[in-house]
């Protein structure tokens, strides 16, 4: 069995204070990846920069304060990759990557856009690299046998089922047509599997972000824009995928929630 974790945590030396540190003691993953880490190594206290039995690999972004991703694995990956071979963003603590047994597993944080500003531009021009990406990583892990598994923060919600209030958000980022469109395009041209969906096709979300304004989390109006994306081999052996949603409001350590799913290697 193959138990992967993914989330967003927000900050990790805030998500430390808050909880994070008694999740990951808690937690059965065998591997976990972290978006927005906001940090470098050296920031971060110890128990969270090289957690005991955990082999840790962090990309910070160059631009302090901002993004960042991290893999916490059991084992020592064979072979760490931060970046996708892009002169624009693997500098910007977006993406990495590890090879464990049989499996490639990559922590995504996918830019969060915003509606005519240049962030929405940068956003655009990330997606236009990494779905050749994808292609070519599939590519190259079917020739050497390999499964791959592409977890984190897209910052897009799919399907009118990813978000609560779909009908107020079709003119805001994470749910634009063309970024629906690139996502769809991730699935039917590259032929990745959304796990989660795939193991709840009739199932409204499961969210795994809520606003920290007003009630969202305690009304549950929230968006799936965090997702484990597997190419088919390994989608078909995923026995289960759930939300690990907090229990009351207060005790969340992020506004995201880790998103797991077990696989049947």
């Amino acid at each position: 069995m193959l138990t992967v974790t993914s989330v967003n945590v927000n900050g990790l030396r805030a998500a430390a204070k808050k909880g994070f540190v008694e999740w990951l003691a808690g937690t059965s993953a065998d591997a976990v990846c972290l978006q927005e880490v906001r940090a470098e190594a050296a920031q971060l206290p110890e128990e969270v920069r090289a957690p005991e039995g955990w082999f840790t690999a962090h990309a910070p972004a160059a631009a302090k304060g901002r993004a960042g991703v991290s893999l916490y694995t059991r084992r020592e990956p064979d072979r760490v990759q931060v970046g996708f071979g892009s002169s624009e963003f693997d500098g910007s603590g977006r993406y990495i990557e590890a090879d464990l047994p049989g499996v490639t597993v990559a922590s995504l944080y996918l830019p969060s856009g915003e509606v005519g500003t240049d962030r929405q531009d940068e956003k655009i021009r990330f997606m236009d690299e990494f779905l050749p990406y994808l292609q070519e990583l599939k590519a190259r892990a079917a020739a050497d046998g390999r499964e791959v598994v592409v977890c984190g923060d897209w910052n897009i919600a799919h399907q009118q089922a990813d978000l609560k209030n779909w009908k107020t958000n079709q003119k805001n980022s994470g749910f634009l047509p063309e970024e629906r469109a690139w996502l769809t395009r991730v699935f039917d041209e590259a032929e990745y599997v959304d796990v989660v969906r795939s193991l709840h096709p009739d199932q409204e979300g499961p969210y795994s972000w809520w606003s920290y304004r007003g009630r969202a989390f305690d009304n549950d109006s929230g968006w799936r824009i965090d997702y484990q994306v597997a190419t088919p081999g390994l989608a078909r052996r995923a026995v289960k995928a759930f939300v690990e949603r907090a229990a009351t409001h207060g005790e969340r350590w992020s506004d995201h929630a880790p998103v797991t799913a077990v696989y049947e290697l």
